[in-house]
């Protein structure tokens, strides 16, 4: 089994920046993909930004140029840069990563943007 864990998230000022960190342990012999997903209240979990292995990138529409995904996979390690974070970034993050087929999910974090 996999394990995923989140850490950075919090409460930040509109316009602020926050450094998302999610480490993986456990059974891993290859994370092909990892990510971000976020979910807030009565609506999809939607994704954020995913990086596979070889260094390719997907992102959402509404975090382009503002957020930045990378990994270390020496460290098995995968982070998200929040730039200019907005009222409407807040939600629960959760990392993602994914191996053989599974998905692996981690806790989750909260984000509060709010002044």
């Amino acid at each position: 089994q996999v394990q995923l864990v989140e850490s950075g998230g919090g409460l930040v000022q509109p316009g602020g920046s926050l450094r998302l960190s999610c480490a993986a342990s456990g059974s891993i012999v290859s994370l092909n993909a990892m990510g971000w997903y976020r979910q807030v209240p009565g609506k999809e979990r939607e994704l954020v930004a995913i990086e596979t292995r070889s260094g390719g990138t997907n992102y959402a529409d509404s975090v382009k140029g503002r957020f930045t995904i990378s990994r270390d996979n020496a460290k098995n390690t995968v982070y998200l840069q929040m730039n200019s974070l907005k009222p409407e970034d807040t939600a629960i993050y959760y990392c993602n990563g994914v191996q053989w087929g599974n998905t692996y999910w981690g806790p989750g974090t909260q984000v509060t943007v709010s002044s």
